[in-house]
């Protein structure tokens, strides 16, 4: 019995002794072999209550590639009451890093400091060269910073994150409470354990993010639109491509861009997304939409004839035009569309009436935002139409029927072409598909807008509008494409000059859509002020043809009909 006691003794007075020695052993690393280390972390905090936040969540593209993720960068700091030989410690730390010798020095010169920083963002092969010196009181830490690894692809969606960690622009702006994470109360206190307070509140990240975007085609918009400017001679321009079907936007590239990785260095007109924060007038884009009102109300028929014998409807003392004035004689609202005949769009306007014209506006969605989930999307209040109705002024509603005088932004232009081939339905566009764990699901602003009638002709028409009119570039054997082309004049207004009336400045559009007869991806292609071509007929649809062919190719898009290998 006495034998069996002392064995247990025994064995209970060893577990002790090991565990003491793994305790003895972790606190002598803790302040003797790495003391200094910690204890220079330490004293680079204030004592003050303070919230921490997790580590940022990351943003993916939909099929997955990275977006915006964070990285460990290393960084120089030394521990200056530690530093016995100052003169030699300078001169080492000056042959690797980018700082000079006096410069380090006089970080030195407070000797009752255990914490100054000496430079930020190491390379990796510097910071090794620097623990490889073994300088006491030199040490290496490592800040988490937020990276970009596609650079400018996608960088007016994504944004960027400040210095002070807060996002701007884009995504990392408008989700920026979901991305930064939960915050807990740290306490810093002026002890050799503050560092481990730090450590802890890494491990608390925030929501990640999938986006509706995919890479690959968002890579495919942006060569392709960079292309365009520099053969075209644009100014810039931007590219959007949505599912009608849902409102999700599966591309949004525009030139100029910037890299979020070095937004310091960049202009900041940059930053501005041309498809969210950008007013423009969509011109011939948006008689289509004009076109569909008219058809909805019973106003007009495709078959409807319109005898255009000046080339010009005349508003009093006003002119209003075709292109290049042509006169057309008679034509049916097929042909209208088909030879984007002004004349054609403000009889259909006309018939309509000017009542309805801005009832379905306002159902369109033109008037408003369209509650995009990006930071600082705008819009116009459209005070002309507003005030033409008030006062019956004929003449402003003539030109808002063809996209002139009317202003808007690109994604409110694509989101209301939407309606009209998708049955009716205006959807909230959306660039998010995945917060955390959570799917985002289509949100449905308002529906039967139009009938399934009314889409039915529209896509109809537009159809005819590449097979026999200006959108005839945009053809992809085997397809039935719909679309339509747009050149506007850009009003001084928007060149920041104080002059009313419109400029010889233009934005060449083409809106257009595949598979034409049920529709799975809308694209709009715009041009700022592209010189070298008048129209377009010759800068936009090609652009839009290439993109589109890719985009049928990737999705694997079956044909509509079979190539006649005859012709």
């Amino acid at each position: 019995m006495t034998i069996s006691k002392n064995w247990r003794f025994n064995l209970v007075f060893i577990v002790v002794l090991v565990l003491s020695s793994i305790v003895l052993c972790r606190l002598f690393y803790l302040q003797i072999s790495s003391g200094g280390y910690y204890k220079a972390m330490a004293q680079g905090q204030q004592v003050e209550l303070s919230e921490v936040e997790g580590e940022r969540g990351l943003v993916y593209f939909s099929n997955g590639e990275m977006l915006a993720i964070n990285i460990k960068v290393p960084y120089l700091f030394i521990s200056p009451a530690e530093i016995e030989e100052k003169e030699l410690t300078a001169e080492k730390l000056a042959s690797i890093s980018s700082k000079d010798k006096e410069y380090i020095l006089s970080l030195m010169e407070d000797s009752n400091s255990f914490y100054k920083i000496v430079e930020k963002e190491l390379t990796k092969e510097k910071s090794e060269e620097i623990k490889d010196l073994s300088l006491k009181g030199v040490y290496i830490g490592n800040e988490t910073k937020r990276y970009y690894p596609n650079e400018n692809t996608a960088s007016q969606i994504i944004g960027f994150v400040n210095n002070d960690g807060i996002g701007q622009y884009g995504v990392e702006s408008y989700y920026n409470d979901q991305l930064k994470g939960d915050e807990v109360l740290e306490i810093k206190e002026d002890n050799p354990y503050q560092f481990f307070f730090n450590l802890s509140s890494d491990s608390i990240d925030g929501d990640s993010l999938s986006l509706t975007i995919d890479y690959n085609i968002q890579f495919m918009a942006k060569k392709i639109l960079n292309e365009g400017v520099e053969k075209y001679d644009a100014e810039g321009g931007n590219i959007i491509v949505m599912n009608p079907n849902t409102g999700e936007i599966v591309a949004m590239a525009q030139s100029p861009n910037f890299d979020p990785n070095n937004y310091g260095n960049e202009e900041t007109s940059s930053f501005k997304n041309l498809s969210t924060q950008e007013i423009f007038e969509p011109g011939s884009i948006f008689k289509p939409i004009t076109m569909s009102m008219a058809l909805n109300e019973g106003a007009v028929t495709p078959e409807t004839m319109h005898n255009d014998t000046l080339g010009y409807t005349q508003f009093g003392t006003f002119k209003v035009s075709n292109y290049l004035n042509k006169i057309w004689g008679e034509i049916n609202m097929t042909q209208v569309l088909e030879g984007s005949v002004n004349t054609g769009m403000m009889f259909a306007e006309k018939e309509l009436g000017h009542t309805k014209f801005y009832e379905y506006l306002e159902k369109f969605g033109i008037f408003k935002k369209t509650g995009i989930d990006l930071a600082g999307e705008t819009y116009s209040n459209n005070t002309e139409i507003k005030t033409a109705l008030k006062n019956n002024t004929d003449v402003s509603f003539a030109t808002a029927s063809f996209g002139q005088g009317i202003a808007m932004t690109p994604l409110q232009m694509i989101s209301a072409f939407s309606v009209t081939i998708n049955g009716g339905t205006l959807y909230k566009p959306h660039i998010v598909k995945k917060i955390g764990n959570e799917e985002i699901e289509p949100t449905i602003i308002k529906d039967d807008i139009i009938s399934d009638k009314t889409t039915t002709e529209i896509r109809q028409m537009l159809i005819s509008v590449v097979e026999n009119g200006f959108g005839h570039l945009a053809k992809i054997d085997g397809y039935w494409i719909g679309g339509k082309t747009g050149t506007s004049q850009v009003p001084y207004s928007s060149l920041g000059i104080n002059k009313t009336g419109y400029s010889d400045h233009t934005w060449q559009t083409f809106m257009g859509f595949a598979p034409a007869l049920n529709p799975q991806f809308i694209v709009l292609v715009k041009l700022n002020n592209a010189t070298k071509i008048k129209t377009s007929e010759y800068s936009a649809v090609p652009m839009f043809n290439e993109l589109a062919k890719y985009i049928i190719d990737y999705w694997q898009i079956a044909p509509d009909y079979e190539e006649d290998l005859d012709k």
